[in-house]
This record gives structure tokens, C-alpha cells and sequence, in this order.
């Protein structure tokens, strides 16, 4: 059985997602980071998101910083940056990016 998370936002986050949201050139993406999320909610560790630890980023209390992908096998798949918080069964985007 799974948990599920609520989803809360920082302000960068939710302009990645926006910009992602009103390009029509992205739907496809758009699409797939949709899913990612419902996913994340859902359950944080689901296999199609190869979830993993992300070192170089902590969250503002020093949180651990995870990646989860929307895209795989793309070049500049997408990406999505979150950790858990600030409360227990939340979970906090930070960042929606193109993966270098």
C-alpha cells in the first residue's frame, strides 16, 4: 500500500510548470511532467520515476533534495526536483528542468 503526499509549490516551480503548461511546442512534456507528478503524489518511489538523491541541492532546512524524471531516452528530458516537507505526507517541488 501507498502512501499519498500533498503537493505544495515554490514560486519557481510553479513558473517552470506554467511556462511548461502554456507552450503549445511542449504539450508532449507538459504531459509527461503531469504524470510525473500524479505519480510523485501518489507514491514518491513508483519505478518509471528512477527516483534518486539529488547531493548538490538541499532544501531551506537542509533537506535532502530528490530528482525524479518525467522523461526518459530524450534528449533534454525533463526533470523533477522535490523533497519531502515541510510537514509529514508533503512533499515540496522545487524546480521543473530540461536535464543538461
Amino acid at each position: 500500500m501507498s502512501a499519498s503526499f500533498e503537493i505544495f509549490w515554490t514560486e519557481e516551480a510553479e513558473r517552470n510548470f506554467g511556462s511548461l503548461k502554456s507552450d503549445k511546442g511542449l504539450e508532449k512534456r507538459y504531459k509527461a511532467v503531469a504524470k510525473a507528478l500524479k505519480l510523485l503524489a501518489q507514491n514518491p518511489r513508483h519505478p518509471s520515476l528512477q527516483t534518486h538523491e539529488f547531493t548538490s541541492l538541499h532544501g531551506p532546512k537542509g533537506e535532502k533534495v530528490f530528482e525524479a524524471y518525467a522523461e526518459q531516452g530524450t534528449p533534454a528530458a525533463y526533470r523533477v526536483f522535490w523533497y519531502y516537507g515541510p510537514l509529514k505526507a508533503q512533499i515540496t517541488i522545487i524546480a521543473i528542468t530540461r536535464h543538461p
